[in-house]
C-alpha cells in the first residue's frame, strides 16, 4: 500500500463517520443559522460532522494540517481539505442530496478526494494518477458526446452580481447539451461526473472545499477538471469551475467562450 492508498483509507474512513452521523441527525425542522448571505445555511449536524471527520482524521494521519469549511485551519494548498455536510439548504429541507467532501492537497492540488452520499449509501474515491471507484468498483467518465450530454451546474446564489455573466452561458448550454441538472452539491455533481451519470458540470463562484474532493475523483476517472478559461491550475483560486469528460468538457469550454 502506497501513501496516496493510506490516506484514501484514512479519508474514506472519515467521510463513513460522518455520513452514519448526519443520516442519524437528520430530522424535520431542524435549527439552522445563516452565514449572513440567502441560502447559505450552518447547522450544529455540519459542525459536528466537521470535528468527527478531523478527529478521525487526526487519529489516522497525525500532524497533517486541516482546514474545515466550518472551524478553518490552516492554507488549503497542503493537507486536507473538508466540506463536512455539503447541500446544507439540501439537508435543512430534506432534500437527500447531501455529501461528505474531503480532499488530501499537495500543492495546491487534490492528490485524494472522497466524497460521500449519507442518505444514499454511496462513496466515491479519486487517486490521483491512478483511478476512481465507487463503493469499490472502478467508474470512469462516460464517453458520450456533447450532444447527448446532461449536464449538472450550480447557481450563483452568493454572488448575484455574477448572475447575468451566468445566465448567459446557462442559456447557451441548455441548447448545446441534451439537458441540464441542478441537484445543489457541487461535491456530488463531481461524484456523479465522475461516475458517468452526468457528462458535465460547470458552476462560478465555488469554494475549494466545494470542489477539491470532487475534482479529485473526476480526474481519477478519466475527466477534465479547468476553470473557465481552461486553466487546469487556477479553478482552486477563481471559484470558477468546469468538469467533464474530455469532449463534452471541450465543449463546455466552448460555450463559455461564446
Amino acid at each position: 500500500m502506497n501513501d496516496l492508498q493510506r490516506i484514501a483509507l484514512a479519508a474514506q474512513r472519515a467521510a463513513q463517520a460522518a455520513s452514519e452521523f448526519i443520516v442519524n441527525s437528520s430530522a424535520p425542522g431542524i435549527a439552522w443559522d445563516s452565514k449572513g448571505k440567502p441560502g447559505d445555511y450552518v447547522t450544529e449536524v455540519d459542525r459536528e460532522a466537521e470535528r468527527i471527520i478531523r478527529d478521525t482524521l487526526a487519529a489516522a494521519e497525525p500532524g497533517v494540517p486541516f482546514h474545515g469549511e466550518e472551524s478553518g485551519g490552516g492554507d488549503i494548498e497542503d493537507g486536507w481539505l473538508v466540506d463536512p455536510l455539503d447541500g446544507t439548504t439540501n439537508f435543512v429541507h430534506g432534500f437527500p442530496a447531501v455529501g461528505v467532501a474531503i480532499a488530501f492537497m499537495d500543492g495546491g492540488q487534490p492528490q485524494v478526494g472522497v466524497v460521500g452520499a449519507p442518505f444514499l449509501g454511496e462513496t466515491y474515491v479519486g487517486i490521483s494518477g491512478v483511478g476512481a471507484w465507487r463503493n469499490g468498483d472502478n467508474i470512469e467518465v462516460s464517453d458520450r458526446p456533447p450532444e447527448r450530454a446532461v449536464c449538472a451546474t450550480g447557481f450563483p446564489f452568493k454572488h448575484p452580481d455574477r448572475l447575468d455573466a451566468y445566465e448567459r452561458v446557462f442559456s447557451k448550454a441548455l441548447r448545446r447539451f441534451e439537458d441540464l441538472r441542478r441537484p445543489g452539491a457541487a461535491a456530488l455533481d463531481a461524484a456523479w461526473v465522475g461516475s458517468g451519470v452526468f457528462e458535465g458540470f460547470f458552476e462560478l463562484g465555488l469554494s475549494p472545499w466545494d470542489m477539491a474532493a470532487g475534482a479529485a475523483v473526476v480526474r481519477g476517472a478519466g475527466g477534465v477538471v479547468t476553470d473557465w478559461q481552461g486553466e487546469p491550475n487556477r479553478w482552486l483560486l477563481s471559484g470558477d469551475v468546469l468538469m467533464g469528460n474530455p469532449q463534452t468538457h471541450a465543449a463546455l469550454l466552448d460555450v463559455v467562450a461564446s
